[in-house]
């Protein structure tokens, strides 16, 4: 069915399923604390979280096109990875 595998496609793939059991982990939590202080302390720690998934799925995935693509285009496509940190960033 999903044969033949990339080895960088599922790792890909496997951190988004840690990251998924992750926010589900964080949810549950919410829900067995039962308090908007302390699910809001749980959020803020997903709001840490969630670049780092990012950031490591990015990299991950920019390592296994590294030998199939321009420099050029590479540098677009890191640019474009840092104007998405920036705009979303405070300030």
């Amino acid at each position: 069915m999903f044969f033949p595998m990339d080895k960088v496609v599922v790792g890909m793939a496997l951190i988004r399923i840690f990251s998924c059991l992750i926010e589900l982990g964080a949810a549950l939590l919410m829900l067995k604390f039962n308090k908007v202080e302390t699910a809001l302390k749980i959020n803020a720690v997903l709001a840490f979280v969630g670049p780092i998934i990012l950031m490591s799925v990015m990299a991950l995935g920019l390592f296994g096109m590294a030998g199939k693509m321009p420099t050029s285009k590479m540098f677009f496509i890191v640019l474009g990875v840092l104007f998405i940190f920036y705009g979303a960033s405070k300030g």
